[in-house]
């Protein structure tokens, strides 16, 4: 018992030294990306009408796009919007500080899809991927990624104008929006205020041991979000990072002991299915495999995965995922380069 108490201790206390090779690995150095300046952020967040976050350390501006008009559930049960229904836009210059590139994540009820591409392709914007995340979800939605290049007012204005007469803009949103904090990327939303939150409805320290980092309390929700640390990963000049949509993310909602999982990890091709496997060992449902970038090197991959069970047992899961990442070299089948 003493021994069995002794290893829990060990695991909550010295979780930093399990972490993957990847997790505490920095990518080859690259110029360094030119940071956006406090006018061009003032741009960016008046034409979006919403105060975003800028994140020094990857010199990226993102802003949260929550559906807060929504009401969602999945396999019957309600779910709140920040647990995977919030969509985003970020901006950053390119390495050569040229010019700067958008990508977007929006998040849109079927019969929405086709009039924003038309939008987008209206306003001088692209389309990169259009896809599920979920399965079992009601109604049925689609999350469109949209880019762009220009400077960083250019690209924000073209952005308000493809959302201007959706759901999606921050005007069209209940009672509009506030100001919000905190990193967003992936699928961050923000969601009315709500008690309990994540903190009274989860295990936080208990979760953070197995999954080996800190989230972020989110109303009712718990989610993580976690670089690439290990790659330097480009796309139009520019280099993914976590805050522009190169991470893998998990989100709780629920309670401890009935929990629901739902999120994303971030692959190199020859991890795909390594990854497939753990989840799967971990009884977690696998609904989608996709790109979101176009032109990316390395060329990236997207799992999205949903469970339900005792919020630990689903952590696990996701460790496991994690644990998969950076160690099945660059190529397809787990070829060593």
């Amino acid at each position: 018992m003493n021994r069995r108490h002794a290893l829990q201790a060990t695991a909550l206390l010295g979780g930093a030294s399990a972490l993957g090779v990847w997790e505490l690995s920095a990518a080859p150095a690259k110029k360094k990306t030119p940071p956006l300046t406090p006018a061009e952020i003032v741009a960016i967040e008046a034409a979006l009408g919403k105060k975003g976050t800028y994140k020094e350390e990857e010199a990226t501006h993102n802003t949260a796009l929550p559906r807060n008009d929504l009401k969602v559930r999945v396999k019957g049960e309600a779910v709140p919007i920040p647990f995977g229904f919030g969509g985003w836009v970020a901006i950053k210059r390119t390495v050569d500080g040229k010019t700067a590139m958008l990508m977007s994540d929006t998040v849109l009820l079927q019969e929405e899809v086709n009039p924003l591409i038309s939008a987008a392709l209206a306003n001088g914007l692209e389309i990169s991927a259009i896809h599920n995340h979920f399965f079992y979800e009601e109604p049925r939605i689609f999350y469109m990624h949209l880019h762009g290049m220009g400077t960083p007012a250019e690209l924000a204005k073209k952005f308000a104008a493809t959302i201007s007469q959706s759901k999606i803009s921050p005007k069209n949103q209940p009672g509009g929006q506030a100001p919000t904090s905190g990193t967003q990327s992936g699928n961050t939303a923000t969601g009315a205020a709500a008690a309990p939150t994540g903190k009274e409805n989860f295990d936080l320290p208990a979760l953070d041991a197995i999954v080996k980092h800190t989230g972020t309390v989110n109303g009712p929700t718990y989610k993580y979000t976690i670089g690439r640390p290990d790659l330097t990963v480009m796309a139009m000049g520019a280099e993914m990072t976590a805050a522009i949509g190169l991470n893998s993310w998990a989100s709780f909602a629920g309670t401890k002991e009935k929990a629901h999982i739902a999120g994303d990890v971030a692959m190199l091709s020859s991890e795909v299915n390594p990854v497939i496997s753990a989840l799967r060992r971990h009884n977690l449902e696998v609904v989608a495999l996709h790109n979101h970038m176009l032109g990316d090197d390395p060329h990236m991959i997207f799992l999205h995965y949903y469970g339900q069970g005792p919020a630990t047992q689903l952590a696990q899961g996701f460790r496991a995922a994690l644990n998969e990442l950076g160690k099945h070299g660059k190529g397809l089948n787990h070829q060593k380069h």
